[in-house]
C-alpha cells in the first residue's frame, strides 16, 4: 500500500488513541500484557504534543491515520525520546513503522538533537530487534537520564525486569542540509498606550508572554549568497516577507557572502496579534547568526530586529517581559505557570488602521509591574476599537468571555483566556464554535528558540 507522513492535527487525537489501543493487543500473552492492558494513552498530553509539532501520522490511501509517532522533548538537554510509536495491526509489516521512526529521527537531527532515546521490550520482535535495525543500541538503564522513565514505569506497575532502554546517536546536520528552528507565538497580557512621541510612534506598556506553540522555520545555508524563500505565503511578495528581509538585513550588516533557503511552516494566524511574522524574523536572525558563524551578540541582533518591527526584539531576546517605549525596552519577567486558550476568529485586523483610529485612547496613566502582578492591570487599549470595527473579533471575545476573563492580544484579532490547568484549557477549546479555531498553549518564561539555539550551538557541524 502507499502511505504518506504528515504532522498530526488536533482532530486526529481520537483516531490515534484508537490505533494505540488496537496495537497494544499484540502483547496478549506476554508478561507485560497486564501492565499494558491497564494503561491508556493520555489524550490531553497527546493533544499538547500535537500542538507543539511533536507528533506525525502515517496516512493511508483514504487519508485516514494508520500509524503515528510521538516525540517526547521533556528529557535532558540535547536528547529527545520516542514516547509512542504504533501502527494498526492490519497494516503491519509494510514499512510504516520504519518510515515513521526514520522521519522522527530525521526531524530530531535537523532540530539539533544529538540523541534519540526510548524504552522498550527486549524479547518482542517489533520492539528492541526492530529498533536495533535502525541504529538504536541498548544502554545502561541505571543511567540518570532514564530515572524519570523508570519511575513512571514503577508507578504504572510495569515490571522493571522486562524493560530495556535504547539510544540512537544523531550526527549534526552537514553544511547545506536543512535545519529546523521554532518561532513561538506571544500574547499581550495587557496593553496600554501612554503617550505619543515626537516621531509619531506611540509609547506603549505591555507584558509579552511567550508560548510553547508557534511556527517552525527551516533554514539551509547556501554558498552563493542568494536569499531565497522556498515556500511562499499567499498575498506576501518575497521582497516584503519579513523572514527574507531579516536574512538580507543580517547579511548586509555582517558583510557575509553566505546565503540561505528559508521555509516557514505557518501555524500562527496572520494578522492575529500573536507576533507570527515578528517571531519568524527573529528566528531567522538568531539562527542564521549561528549557522553563518557571525558571532553577533544578543544586543546587536535585537537592534537589527528593531529595524524590522517593534515586536521583533522580544523574540530575539527570548524571554517573557515587561515592555515599554515602542516595545523595545524590555525587562524579563518570571510569570506563574499558566495555560491559554487562543481563539482565532479568522478575521485579520490591520494594526495601522487601529493606531490611526480617532477613538483610540492614547494617554492612559502609566501602569506598574506591581499593578499588573496584582491583577489590577489587564486591559488592552485596542480591544474597544477592534471589537467595534470587526464583528467576528467581538463575537469571539464574547464567547470566550463566558469561561472567564477573555482578552485581546496585541491589536487582534486573536483573543485568549488564561487558565491554571491544561485540562481545563483543552475542555474549553473542545467547545469552540465552528466559526472559530481554538489553540491550546502553555506560557513559558524562556523561549523554545533559546533552547534550540543551545542545541545547535553545542553541535559541531559535519563536513
Amino acid at each position: 500500500m502507499s502511505f504518506s507522513i504528515a504532522r498530526a492535527e488536533p482532530g486526529q487525537v481520537e483516531a490515534l488513541c484508537a490505533i494505540e489501543r488496537k496495537a497494544v493487543h499484540l502483547f496478549r500473552g506476554h508478561p507485560a500484557w497486564t501492565s499494558y492492558a491497564a494503561l491508556s494513552m493520555p489524550p490531553e498530553q497527546l493533544l499538547q504534543a500535537i500542538s507543539r509539532g511533536l507528533v506525525w501520522v502515517a496516512l493511508g490511501e483514504a487519508g485516514d491515520p494508520v500509524g503515528f509517532v510521538w516525540l517526547d522533548a521533556e528529557l535532558e538537554p540535547g536528547a529527545i525520546g520516542i514516547a509512542e510509536i504504533d501502527v494498526l495491526p492490519l497494516y503491519g509489516r509494510r514499512g510504516i513503522g520504519a518510515a515513521l521512526l526514520e522521519h522522527a529521527c530525521a526531524w530530531a537531527r535537523s532540530a539539533g538533537y544529538r540523541r534519540v532515546d526510548l524504552g522498550t521490550l527486549a524479547d518482542v520482535p517489533w520492539n528492541a530487534p526492530f529498533y536495533a535495525k535502525h541504529g538504536f543500541v541498548v544502554v545502561d538503564k541505571h543511567d540518570p537520564a532514564f530515572a524519570f522513565a523508570r519511575q513512571r514505569d514503577r508507578e504504572n506497575g510495569f515490571p522493571d525486569t522486562l524493560r530495556v532502554f535504547m539510544s540512537r546517536p544523531l550526527t549534526p546536520p552537514a553544511s547545506g542540509e536543512w535545519t529546523v528552528w521554532p518561532a513561538p507565538a506571544k500574547l499581550n497580557l495587557f496593553l496600554r498606550i501612554v503617550g505619543r512621541r515626537a516621531d509619531g510612534y506611540h509609547e506603549l506598556q505591555t507584558v509579552f508572554r511567550l508560548l510553547d506553540w508557534g511556527d517552525e522555520v527551516r533554514l539551509r545555508v547556501r554558498d552563493d549568497g542568494e536569499i531565497r524563500r522556498a515556500r511562499g505565503i499567499p498575498g506576501v511578495a518575497e521582497a516584503d516577507d519579513l523572514v527574507v528581509r531579516a536574512a538580507r538585513l543580517l547579511q548586509r550588516h555582517a558583510a557575509t557572502k553566505l546565503g540561505a533557503d528559508i521555509e516557514v511552516d505557518k501555524r500562527i494566524p496572520m494578522g492575529g496579534g500573536l507576533g507570527g511574522g515578528s517571531s519568524d524574523a527573529a528566528t531567522v536572525l538568531v539562527a542564521l547568526n549561528q549557522l553563518w558563524r557571525l558571532g553577533l551578540d544578543e544586543d546587536a541582533l535585537a537592534e537589527l530586529g528593531r529595524q524590522l518591527g517593534a515586536d521583533v526584539p522580544v523574540f530575539v531576546r527570548g524571554r517573557s517581559a515587561w515592555a515599554e517605549g515602542v516595545g523595545e525596552q524590555l525587562t524579563p519577567l518570571a510569570l506563574p505557570p499558566r495555560h491559554y486558550v487562543v481563539l482565532d476568529p479568522h478575521e485579520a485586523v490591520p494594526t495601522a488602521a487601529l493606531f490611526q483610529a480617532s477613538e483610540l485612547t492614547r494617554n492612559a496613566p502609566r501602569a506598574t509591574i506591581s499593578s499588573f502582578a496584582s491583577g489590577e492591570t489587564t486591559e488592552n487599549a485596542f480591544a474597544p476599537v477592534a471589537c467595534a470595527r470587526h464583528p467576528r473579533v467581538a463575537a469571539a471575545l464574547d464567547w470566550l468571555d463566558g469561561f472567564g476573563q477573555a482578552r485581546l492580544s496585541g491589536s487582534g484579532g486573536c483573543v485568549f483566556l488564561e487558565l491554571r490547568s491544561m485540562e481545563r484549557a483543552q475542555a474549553v477549546a473542545r467547545q469552540c464554535p465552528v466559526a472559530f479555531t481554538a489553540h491550546v498553549a502553555g506560557g513559558v518564561d524562556v523561549s523554545p528558540l533559546l533552547s534550540s539555539l543551545k542545541r545547535h550551538a553545542g553541535a559541531v557541524p559535519a563536513d
